[in-house]
């Protein structure tokens, strides 16, 4: 059967679709991003094209959850792509015209030309473990921004009382969803065997550990360590060029921004106890590197051990050969 490839930009209350089906003609509709919506784009689906189709949109958070897991129930194949991705393609076809319905029509012939992976959900207790974490980090942002303004002193007895008031509230908050992510490890297995082995690595602790189960999800998605480390963006970035551009290599920071936040201050802790991680800060140092490369480094190497540790359902050893 004939493949048709739909392109889908998100907004907050709507997205607009573009269908190019095989006989290339094209099929737009605008539809409500509520779940009475994801059903009339199912319906509209099958009118205009008998089979599944190629599904493509953007991860641009939670607003394209809904519809990209609805499409994949319902038996289409679904791609979730890198905004930049699709920005690179834009620029490649020299496209002058940005609007919602413009921007669905090149999302789809993103997906014609270029084939990107299949997208699956994440298993129901790993999204909401997710929804969790990232509610605390939102929380802890909030309560950070709140001790900002009170360090600034505003200047009058009432607004500190305010604020102290709402940093209290936030640090109840924050107590009641440490205690249940602590819960929902409690009650799935798997998922506190996996923070265990994590937690077996020096430098991660249970925070970190939830974090990261919450944002790799499946171990068996990454065909090896370098690909979860690219997830994460914490692969370096060559910037050379002829012989004029000799750029220093950098963090390619294309990936997971949660997972590289969450990583930063147990690098620093690693640097320190971690034996293998200590190992290449010295070999690192020798060949004068600089320092926030070296944490860069230990920020990788802890993707990998986390990695390892995870697929292999073994914990850390300290004297196992580390390959990657």
């Amino acid at each position: 059967m004939d493949m048709a490839w739909l392109g889908i930009d998100i907004a907050k209350r709507k997205y607009e679709v573009a269908l190019l089906r095989p006989d290339g003609k094209w099929r737009s509709k605008s539809i409500a991003n509520t779940p009475a919506g994801h059903g009339e784009l199912l319906a509209w689906l099958r009118r205009q094209h008998e089979g599944p189709v190629h599904a493509c949109l953007e991860a641009t958070g939670t607003y394209g959850a809904a519809v990209a897991e609805s499409l994949h129930d319902a038996g289409h194949r679904v791609s979730v792509i890198n905004p930049a991705a699709i920005e690179a393609f834009g620029r490649s076809r020299l496209s002058r015209t940005k609007t919602d319905p413009t921007d669905a029509r090149l999302i789809a012939q993103f997906c014609r030309t270029q084939e990107p992976p299949p997208w699956a959900p994440l298993p129901r207790e790993v999204r909401e473990l997710q929804a969790l974490v990232r509610r605390l980090d939102a929380l802890e942002g909030m309560r950070q921004q709140e001790r900002n303004r009170l360090a600034a002193d505003p200047g009058s007895a009432a607004v500190c009382a305010s604020i102290q008031h709402l940093i209290d509230t936030l640090d109840e908050e924050m107590t009641a969803l440490k205690g249940q992510i602590v819960d929902h490890f409690d009650a799935h297995p798997t998922l506190r065997q996996q923070r265990d082995l994590l937690t077996s690595i020096p430098g991660i602790g249970a925070a970190t550990a939830a974090i990261l189960i919450a944002e790799f999800g499946p171990m068996a998605r990454f065909a090896h360590a370098r690909q979860c480390a690219a997830f994460v963006g914490v692969v370096p970035r060559e910037r050379r060029s002829g012989t004029s551009l000799r750029g220093k290599p950098v963090l390619s920071k294309l990936g997971s921004a949660a997972v590289r936040k969450a990583l930063y201050y147990p690098a620093l802790t690693a640097l320190r106890c971690n034996p293998i991680v200590t190992a290449l800060r010295d070999r690192l140092r020798l060949r004068g590197k600089h320092p926030m490369a070296i944490v860069g480094a230990a920020m990788r190497k802890l993707v990998h051990l986390a990695y390892g540790v995870l697929k292999t359902a073994q914990p850390f050893d300290p004297n196992f050969l580390q390959t990657t």
